[in-house]
This record gives C-alpha cells, sequence and structure tokens, in this order.
C-alpha cells in the first residue's frame, strides 16, 4: 500500500510540473477515476482509464460551448468618430 501511495504522490509531483497536457481532463479525470476505482474495489486502473475519457470528454464538452459562445457574441460597435 505504501509503495501505491509513494508512486501515485511521485506522478502527481512530475505531472504538476510539466507544461500543458495535450489531453485536457485526462491527468485530472484518470487520478479520480483511479481513486475510486481503487476504493470500489481494487480496480484502479480500470478507473483510471474510464476517468480519462470522461475527463476528455467533459473537457471536449467545454470547449465546444466556449467556441460556440464566441461565435454567438455581437461584434463591438465601432468608436464614434470626433
Amino acid at each position: 500500500m505504501k509503495s501505491k501511495l509513494l508512486a501515485l504522490c511521485l506522478f502527481a509531483s512530475l505531472a504538476s510540473l510539466s507544461g500543458a497536457a495535450s489531453a485536457k481532463g485526462c491527468l485530472k479525470g484518470a487520478a479520480v477515476g483511479g481513486v475510486a476505482g481503487h476504493v470500489a474495489g481494487n480496480h484502479g486502473v480500470l478507473g483510471a482509464a474510464a476517468g480519462c475519457a470522461v475527463g476528455r470528454h467533459r473537457a471536449n464538452k467545454k470547449d465546444a460551448a466556449q467556441a460556440q459562445a464566441q461565435t454567438q457574441q455581437p461584434a463591438p460597435a465601432p468608436a464614434p468618430a470626433k
């Protein structure tokens, strides 16, 4: 148990030092899913994989909503000439 906790802490510290992740939501989802899977019956790897998939889905959904909101905003009115 101690070795798993140590490995998790090491992974978390290395992940926080890295630059921007290309798979948005995957790291956070995998961490949460891994812990939940471990608690639910020693299925940490399965939980991490599912958490990564859910995290990516939610991040993509959020990005799509933001892109749609930006395209629907009207252009700012030009300033009056003096």
